[in-house]
């Protein structure tokens, strides 16, 4: 058993150092007064060639303190950069996330409290080094309001855009932005329906807004020409918070127009989701968006945990189990449930040791998200050695030279060969995003640990369900035939199973650190496969026609492989993809055409089945071919900025991921993480119809 605890810590640190590798940091030095502190982040390394720059002005209040939003409501002033000496900078923008109500001794004013972002969005001028100077000038208040000047100094290198420290932290406080008129973009559901002035002695403000799921705590602040203040609104639900009727009584001063037939911008905002509409006071068509409560996040990634186990990522762990599970034929009930609750407990502690580790790593300000292990080519060469372990494990290899640890573990039938196949389950099912876990990891990476360790637990939960069901029932297993022969024939085909996992992998690193790199590895794992096999002496064995194949695979046929072109479906070869570009999707979108966004990377293997299932035949490839829908590629398979940061606008880490933008979708409409022909064709459809 202390082996068996050796191989488990293991695979812990596996678990652990998971995530991307280290970005760097790019900030100015804190500007420090006793009730806030300022500072200027970037979310790039460097300046880029004439590249957007995605900045922040980073601010944390003491307790009790507060600085304002863009229209600060009764009072205040918000906060503006004068960036004078700046260099090398071209059309600095500051945006407002979504604000908080203050209410205090009858006035209403809004803004930000405790620690906050206000992203920034500018261009370097050309190439070379960028030099940041901004003058910041910001109003803070408790029952005082002081007045604070902080002149900071931010110098970016030139060279390529890389992430920094700053990136997924700036991508938050700009997904809570809240979107104007915008479908989508992780809010669908809610609905703006009207807006009306009311006559009578107090006059007032009406809003009617729709939402599922339903509401939680509704707020509404309207920006108005001036002269006119709002209170707080009075809320009124209907069909238990699908309907919201928000009022807010209106004050005017001597110099206010009349409110009927005037603009305004409404904000509504309901906790993370938030919608901006600029319109006249009347009728307002609708704009759907889209969010979730606490519990039905946590029962939504309970969902996509259980949905998690018909994933592909998943197959190759079950062929494990499965072969486990026949050893176990005709065993006590007791064993059977024993062995199943272990693996569950594998998969839930999985998950919560990835829980601490974004935790951590978001702490400390790094890029984190979902799968992005498969972005470190160590990763992949120690998975494709662990899976070619299992494989020999399940060929009968394993006894001799591999340590007993490493040969319990790999055993499926043993208490710790369970707890480990479930740990095992989880690692491979992090390239997938399965139908509801992108929405649930992008709902807890976007807040506190305790959401996040909630979120991941409750994942655990459901990738585990089948397993707790049999442990329920173990009954169910005994349908299994007695122990035999057919044992040995079952694990020898499970084994290639596996051998086809470690394939995968193989070539997945060819994609990430070239064909050498790969087939030094194929080299490795074919030598491994041999050197067992002749040690062992399985001339005796049934499975050694097997066995020579593999052999002959890993160590021959794999190499030759590597140093080809991967296969890519005709149909797919012939879509002309165009290279991401966030920039490009908002111009195609003027120019009235329709767009098809596809975020994938070689090591998701859901992205693959998408591929050749429904985007590379049938309609959807000939109206991507013909150029009717414009193509866009974003891959993923190495880090890239860019990326992380269009999949935080949606409120996602994890890939699968694709988006439909048209004029009547704007926004862009975001697809299952399963495709079907018939969700794409209707989102073009929805996406090509003029507002």
């Amino acid at each position: 058993m202390p082996h068996l605890g050796r191989a488990i810590a293991a695979i812990f640190a596996l678990v652990a150092a998971f995530c991307a590798a280290p970005a760097a940091a790019r900030e100015s030095a804190w500007v420090r007064h006793p009730e806030i502190a300022l500072r200027l982040v970037s979310a790039s390394a460097a300046s880029g060639d004439g590249a957007a720059l995605r900045l922040g002005l980073e601010m944390r209040l003491a307790p009790g303190w507060k600085t304002y939003w863009r229209s600060p409501g009764d009072a205040g002033l918000p906060p503006t950069i004068d960036w004078s000496g700046s260099d090398n900078l071209e059309a600095p923008s500051l945006r407002f996330p979504a604000p908080e109500r203050f209410t205090l001794f009858g006035f209403e004013t809004f803004g930000y409290g405790g620690h906050a972002i206000l992203p920034i969005v500018a261009r370097a001028a050309g190439p070379g080094e960028t030099k940041l100077r901004a003058g910041v000038d910001v109003l803070v208040c408790e029952k005082l309001c002081i007045p604070y000047r902080a002149d900071l100094t931010l110098d970016l290198p030139a060279g390529p855009q890389t992430p920094s420290a700053h990136t997924h932290e700036i991508a938050r406080f700009e997904s809570a932005v809240p979107p104007v008129d915008a479908e989508g973009r992780g809010i669908n559901g809610l609905v703006l329906e009207s807006a009306a002035f009311r006559g009578g002695e107090v006059p007032a403000l009406i809003v009617r807004a729709r939402a599922e799921p339903p509401f939680a705590a509704p707020d509404v602040f309207v920006e108005t020409d001036g002269g006119w203040s709002f209170a707080k609104p009075d809320i009124a639900f209907l069909e238990g918070g699908r309907y919201a009727t928000l009022t807010l009584a209106a004050t005017p001063d001597k110099s206010a127009v009349p409110l009927d037939g005037a603009r305004a911008t409404l904000t509504l905002v309901d906790g993370p989701r938030a919608l901006e509409r600029a319109l006249t006071l009347g009728a307002a068509p609708p704009v759907p968006v889209f969010a979730a409560s606490f519990a039905a996040m946590l029962a939504t990634a309970v969902l996509g945990g259980l949905i998690l186990n018909l994933m592909p990522c998943v197959l190759p762990v079950l062929a494990m189990k499965l072969a486990g599970l026949a050893k176990l034929a005709g065993a006590p009930a007791r064993a059977l449930r024993v062995s199943f609750l272990a693996t569950a407990a594998g998969i839930v502690t999985s998950f919560l040791l990835i829980a601490a580790a974004l935790i951590g790593l978001k702490s400390a300000g790094e890029a984190v998200g979902w799968g992005l292990q498969f972005q470190l080519p160590w990763f992949l060469a120690a998975m494709a050695l662990i899976v070619t372990l299992f494989a020999a494990n399940l060929w009968g290899l394993v006894e001799i030279p591999l340590p007993r640890a490493l040969a319990d573990a790999a055993d499926g039938a043993s208490a710790g060969g369970s707890f480990a196949t479930g740990m095992f389950a989880t690692l491979l099912a992090t390239p997938c995003s399965a139908p509801f876990v992108g929405t649930a990891v992008g709902f807890a990476l976007g807040r506190g640990p305790a959401e996040i360790a909630a979120i991941f637990a409750a994942l655990g939960v459901g990738l585990a369900l089948p397993y707790l069901a049999v442990a329920a029932a173990p009954g169910v297993a005994r349908v299994l035939p007695r122990p035999g022969p057919w044992i040995l024939r079952l694990r020898a085909l499970l084994g290639v199973a596996l051998a086809g996992t470690a394939l995968w992998l193989v070539w997945v690193l060819s994609q990430q650190a070239g064909d050498a790199a790969a087939t030094g590895l194929g080299f490795v794992l074919g030598a491994l496969v041999l050197g067992l096999y002749a040690v062992r002496g399985l001339a005796r064995s049934q499975a050694r026609p097997i066995l020579l194949a593999a052999g002959a695979v890993f160590a021959i046929v794999l190499p030759l492989r590597l140093a080809e072109t991967p296969a890519i479906a005709p149909a797919e070869s012939a879509i002309p993809w165009r290279e991401f570009e966030r920039a490009a999707i908002d111009e195609a979108v003027r120019a009235g055409k329709v767009v098809f966004v596809d975020v994938t990377a070689d090591w998701c293997v859901t992205c693959q089945v998408n591929k050749r299932l429904v985007v590379a035949r049938g309609e959807v490839a000939r109206r991507l071919t013909a150029g009717e829908v414009v193509a866009i590629r974003a891959d993923w398979t190495r880090p890239d900025p860019r990326i992380s940061a269009y999949l935080a606008e949606f409120g996602r880490y994890g890939i699968p991921f694709n988006a439909v933008y048209g004029p009547g979708a704007a926004g862009g409409l975001a697809l299952p993480e399963l495709l079907s022909e018939d969700a794409v064709i209707g989102a073009f459809a929805r996406a090509a119809a003029r507002p």
